[in-house]
């Protein structure tokens, strides 16, 4: 017995739910992107603002601290900058871009799961939306959406 193959579409077009499938991953996959270049732009400004504003001062009931921020200004312009390129990267369909995308989210995955005590609804919907982010960079074909 031989089971008869479906039939390949001459003019290449995908099926209903094949195109559904990919507008999800594609809708995602450039939600992503313009998410973590605006990110990576919020990231860098801060680390910015922590070499201008180079030191903090946290009173505590009998101790004062002051902590020096360069370390972490640089850190966060690095960061920030990363984040911004693997945007771009994301939105011009670029594996490495995805792959970067991906460690956000698996991060942002890990940092909201730890906060759950504290801001339950919030970090849940966070942890929802990384998940989809990453469903959408793993699937994202680049040629398919072109095709759309």
């Amino acid at each position: 017995m031989t089971t008869a193959r479906p039939a390949l579409n001459p003019d290449n077009a995908a099926s209903p739910a094949h195109a559904a499938h990919t507008g999800w991953a594609v809708g995602l996959s450039l939600f992503a992107g313009v998410i973590m270049i605006i990110t990576g732009v919020f990231g860098a400004m801060e680390g910015v603002v922590a070499l201008a504003r180079n030191e903090i001062f946290v009173a505590t009931p009998r101790y004062l601290f002051a902590f020096d921020l360069t370390t972490w200004g640089w850190i966060q312009v690095i960061l920030g900058v990363i984040v911004l390129a693997a945007g771009v990267g994301v939105l011009t369909g670029q594996l490495w871009g995805r792959l970067v995308g991906i460690t956000i989210a698996v991060l942002s995955i890990l940092a909201n799961f730890a906060f759950i005590p504290y801001y339950p609804v919030w970090s849940l919907l966070i942890i929802a939306l990384n998940v989809f982010v990453i469903w959408a960079l793993c699937v994202y074909n680049r040629d398919t959406a072109a095709s759309l």
